[in-house]
């Protein structure tokens, strides 16, 4: 691991890559890493990855549910038998922290850290395999600022079926299940819309291309359970913690496309997307064609969880929205003179780090 580390590039743009990234033990420039021809994760879709946003407020950025994110990646890990990466949440919590210091971005951030199955062990034959392959993981930064408000979008019902669960582990974020994603999407913006939505075999809603779904039906929230054919993602957990805190009433009940179509609202929830409204799907209108006022709460619950900038702030604001505050959701990135001793640090060299910064 490194240690002092030099001056880093210029800051980038607020929307855009990062200067610095974390790749397979240590921080080097975004731009360095160079992954072999026989990468197997890249051959063979095996590896596992995570969106996770970190937001700037006043008092600096903050991640938002890092250590939920970073459980289901090794959950996802052991699944593809990916061991030979820094095994807890709290080190890959660290590794982040640092890269978003080292980064300094100056507004909201996305985070995408990558596990995946990197080149064959000695004597072990080339072919599809979990076993006898080494692991290697990336974490990269992006300047990626929130919008603000609730972004309207237009949906198509996709063509492209969801994977069933006994085909493709959906309570993980494989690699190689995102190529449905892709096609749906590419699908849909060919035909002029934004997004799609996949349906299961069933014929019921799954989810969209990188979102789950929520209908607002009789003055109360419908999203398709989570034993279905879908990641049940973070993000929707944390809508429908917020709705439920709030007095709303949330049911997680199968949809089929006549309900979404008749639908008083439709929006989805995704880290990337926070919560977007469905204002069309195939060409028809959802209620009255624009975004709701449900959607519009729903919003703002989720973006005081995600930027209040202290544990009395967030449950002040969340009090006046009418719901509860979670500061244990967010993780703040302290200042360089804070640092905290990172894994593969030998502790004398925190010490002197922060000495240097103080």
């Amino acid at each position: 691991m490194a240690g002092p580390f030099p001056s880093a590039p210029p800051r980038p743009a607020q929307l855009g890559l990062g200067a610095w990234a974390y790749d397979r033990g240590e921080f080097v420039p975004a731009q360095a890493p160079r992954l072999p021809l026989s990468t197997q994760g890249l051959h063979y879709g095996t590896g596992v990855f995570e969106g996770i946003r970190a937001y700037r407020s006043d008092g600096g950025h903050q991640l938002f549910r890092a250590h939920e994110h970073y459980a289901r990646m090794l959950r996802a890990c052991r699944m593809l038998r990916i061991t030979g990466i820094p095994a807890t949440t709290p080190e890959l919590i660290d590794i982040t922290v640092e890269l978003l210091r080292r980064n300094a971005h100056d507004g909201d951030v996305y985070v995408r850290p990558l596990a995946h199955k990197l080149s064959l062990l000695p004597d072990t034959p080339p072919g599809v395999s979990l076993a006898g392959v080494s692991d290697a993981l990336s974490i990269t930064t992006f300047g990626y600022p929130t919008a603000g408000g609730v972004k309207e979008v237009r949906c198509a019902l996709s063509a492209w079926r969801r994977p069933p669960r006994d085909a493709l582990p959906v309570q993980a974020k494989i690699t190689g299940g995102y190529v449905t994603s892709a096609l749906a999407c590419d699908e849909a913006r060919a035909a002029g819309y934004d997004d799609a939505i996949l349906l299961d075999r069933s014929g019921n809603v799954a989810e969209a291309t990188t979102a789950n779904v929520f209908a607002v039906r009789d003055g109360g929230l419908v999203t398709p359970p989570d034993a279905g054919d879908l990641l049940a993602g973070i993000t929707r957990d944390t809508v429908i913690t917020l709705c439920r805190e709030a007095g709303m009433t949330v049911r997680e009940n199968p949809l089929s496309p006549a309900d979404l179509y008749t639908a008083d609202e439709v929006f989805l929830t995704s880290t990337a997307k926070e919560v977007a409204a469905v204002v069309a799907l195939s060409g028809r209108d959802i209620g009255s064609g624009t975004a709701g006022p449900v959607a519009a709460r729903v919003a703002a619950l989720y973006r005081t969880a995600t930027t209040a900038p202290d544990a009395q702030d967030a449950h002040d604001a969340q009090d006046r929205a009418g719901g509860a505050g979670h500061p244990e959701w967010l993780t703040p990135v302290q200042p360089a003179s804070r640092r905290a001793h990172l894994p593969g640090q030998h502790p004398r060299q925190a010490k002197e780090d922060t000495d240097d910064a103080a």
